[in-house]
């Protein structure tokens, strides 16, 4: 909820015709100096962690030095800020738990490479530690994509169709390195 047009005069975020003037950042310090602690206080009670209560407190400070200059200051910035807050530490513990995921995949994955480099035959008899593996290259691919590395994300995709049999995953695969393949025109 935002000031009214009334509230918003004297506030450091005017309206002129209907479009906010830029906030000044000195109203903002202010609004950090008075509310900090109690923002913190807060978000430690609401999250139980100090070091994520701080971060999240942080994020929601750089979310209002975004947001404030152009929607104008909220009639309540301390409950903005903890609201904010909450909303960036549950961002947070969402992305440590993907990253926790895709690192412990990514572990699992080094480890089949690492026992492939080092006796492939061995490797290649037992079924259980190859499951998976053409997702390697595949993987591969998707971090090379994201770093526009097409000739990288073409052959580690031509190596993960040359591993796999399944129907929809060579579907799957054959798009992306048709991606990469126009990229690299």
């Amino acid at each position: 909820m935002r000031c009214p047009a009334s509230v918003v005069a004297s506030s450091p975020a005017t309206l002129v015709a209907g479009a906010p003037v830029q906030i000044e950042q000195a109203a903002i310090e202010q609004v950090y100096r008075e509310e900090s602690a109690r923002v913190l206080a807060t978000l430690i009670r609401l999250l139980g962690s100090f070091d994520l209560a701080e971060e999240a407190m942080q994020e929601a400070f750089a979310a209002a030095l975004e947001q404030w200059p152009r929607q104008g200051t909220p009639v309540n910035p301390r409950a903005w800020l903890v609201s904010t807050g909450r909303h960036k530490a549950v961002d947070l513990l969402r992305r440590r738990a993907r990253f926790e995921n895709k690192r412990d995949e990514w572990q699992r994955l080094a480890a089949i490479e690492q026992q492939l480099a080092l006796d492939p035959e061995d490797a290649i008899l037992s079924g259980e530690t190859l499951r998976g593996y053409h997702l390697l290259p595949a993987a591969r691919g998707d971090f090379a994509r994201r770093l526009q590395q097409w000739e990288s994300a073409a052959a580690a995709y031509r190596q993960a169709l040359s591993l796999t049999s399944n129907e929809a995953e060579r579907r799957f695969l054959g798009k992306r390195l048709a991606e990469c393949e126009s990229r690299m025109r």
